[in-house]
């Protein structure tokens, strides 16, 4: 059966990549421009910090856990169904957050916002994948992308402006009036998706991973403040772990499995999410620090952070969609070992800050970064997209959602503690001193010695990339199909 229209002209497909890159835009925007208006709502609500911070943490934690559920659903029921109802929950939970009396009801609005978010990211890529050909496909992923990353260099300006202009309560309204325009134009657009009459939902299955996915990633959000050697962190992430185990187990067995293991027997899956899961845990460790860096270290006021802190996604905007354009012309994998090789330089360029590096040196630095990420993701995504089993998009998109989020999880709180650890084992500092009050000369060697794990784990990346390039080149016989296969088209 069909998972979507068989045929859709341009300027439906056109339409169907804006309605859907709005609510990606969205989504992507509102986790950054709530994060700057965190000090006025510990203010004007009367809670104390560690109270306020679920307000972003509710909206990621619920993304995470039931992406897999979504996917699923939406494969079932038709991708159109469960994308409206992401829309209407995005809606809803913005409207009661800007509504919201106290604390406790925005968190708790903030978390259907997040489920919301949830599915207009990963079904959006994944109606993309539907509609679009073969030949267009990774331009309309690059873009699609590329909208994700200007939704994060815009959110702050957004949150910022509308938190000094008018209120904290006008960043949840504008959410509501861009679902809206969004919701509005997938009403008219998107195609229609039959149901799978022989499908069941995996109960089970989904009770497992949305809560193995929950205490795994709460685990790791609470290690930064009580430490890892807390007993309810290493309950949670052990307790996460064997809920992950007990999941294979059972999907393994299962007639209608929520994930269909036999996805990962497409190399182009397989190798695609372990390598985009490595770019996301290195930027997201980098990112955390850069801040602490530019202020810290070369004491550059805010507003100049805030500029040299756009040149990533920047770049990333402008890379994606051209990354889209080879990868249809050239196939996914050459280009994604190109990116991947793009961002190996930038990070060992990135290791050679010191503490008389220029902003102009800087920006030299991170140009590599963002080309290489831009390079990159658009490639991967369009391959593991295209090796999704028909009608299976949808779980497809949200397993590459569940990379990122998860990936911005370890990478911030993993290599964030690594920094920290050492940057007082430099200085030479009892354990438990904060890491940013140290001398910059330690704080820049401890910064030296977490992009040495960063470059390596994005060399392993490399290596994974371009091993299934060379697999390419060897299995597939001479002829024009081998052709194609070889420069990595699926």
């Amino acid at each position: 059966m069909p998972a979507a229209e068989p045929v859709l002209r341009t300027e439906r497909r056109e339409w169907v990549l804006a309605a859907t890159s709005i609510g990606a835009f969205s989504a992507s925007a509102m986790v950054t421009a709530v994060n700057v208006v965190l000090p006025t709502l510990v203010e004007e609500l009367g809670a104390p910090f560690a109270t306020v911070q679920w307000v972003v943490l509710g909206y990621l934690l619920a993304s995470i856990a039931l992406l897999p559920v979504i996917g699923r659903l939406a494969d079932l029921w038709g991708k159109h169904r469960v994308f409206f109802a992401g829309y209407a929950a995005y809606a809803l939970g913005s409207l009661a957050c800007a509504l919201a009396p106290d604390v406790g009801t925005l968190i708790a609005f903030r978390t259907v916002q997040g489920v919301g978010a949830a599915a207009l990211t990963a079904l959006g890529l994944a109606i993309v994948t539907d509609v679009f050909p073969q030949g267009e496909r990774g331009r309309a992923i690059g873009i699609n992308g590329a909208v994700i990353s200007a939704g994060v260099v815009v959110g702050p300006s957004l949150g910022g402006l509308l938190g000094d202009l008018a209120s904290w309560r006008w960043i949840f309204a504008a959410g509501v009036a861009i679902a809206a325009v969004g919701a509005t134009l997938a009403v008219r657009v998107l195609p229609r998706y039959a149901r799978q009459p022989a499908g069941r939902f995996d109960v089970l299955g989904g009770a497992l991973i949305v809560a193995a996915l929950l205490a795994f990633s709460l685990g790791l959000t609470l290690g930064q403040g009580r430490g890892f050697d807390a007993a309810v962190v290493r309950g949670l992430i052990a307790g996460g772990l064997a809920l992950g185990v007990a999941f294979v187990a059972v999907e393994r067995r299962v007639a209608n499995p929520l994930v269909d293991l036999r996805l990962f027997r497409e190399r182009d899956v397989w190798v695609g999410l372990a390598s985009g899961s490595v770019t996301f845990v290195a930027i997201a460790g980098v990112v955390l620090l850069m801040p602490f860096y530019l202020e810290g270290v070369l004491g550059l006021p805010a507003w100049r952070v805030g500029l040299l802190m756009a040149v990533v996604p920047i770049v990333l905007v402008v890379a994606a969609p051209l990354a889209g354009t080879l990868a249809d012309r050239f196939g996914p994998r050459p280009v994604t070992v190109a990116g991947m090789l793009l961002l190996l330089i930038g990070y060992l360029a990135v290791g050679t800050l010191d503490e008389s590096t220029t902003p102009l040196g800087y920006v030299g630095r991170f140009l590599f970064v963002g080309l290489g990420m831009g390079t990159f993701q658009t490639p991967n995504n369009t391959a593991i997209m295209s090796a999704a089993r028909r009608g299976g998009s949808g779980v497809a998109g949200s397993l590459l959602s569940l990379t990122r989020y998860l990936g911005q999880v370890i990478g911030t709180v993993g290599l964030g503690s690594l920094w920290a650890a050492r940057t007082v084992a430099r200085a030479g500092a009892a354990t438990g001193t904060d890491a940013t009050v140290l001398a910059s000369a330690a704080q820049v060697a401890g910064l030296h010695d977490m992009l040495r794990v960063v470059q390596a784990i994005v060399l392993v990346g490399l290596v994974l990339v371009v091993g299934d390039l060379c697999w390419r080149r060897r299995a597939v016989p001479d002829g024009p199909v081998a052709d194609a296969r070889r420069r990595g088209a699926t």
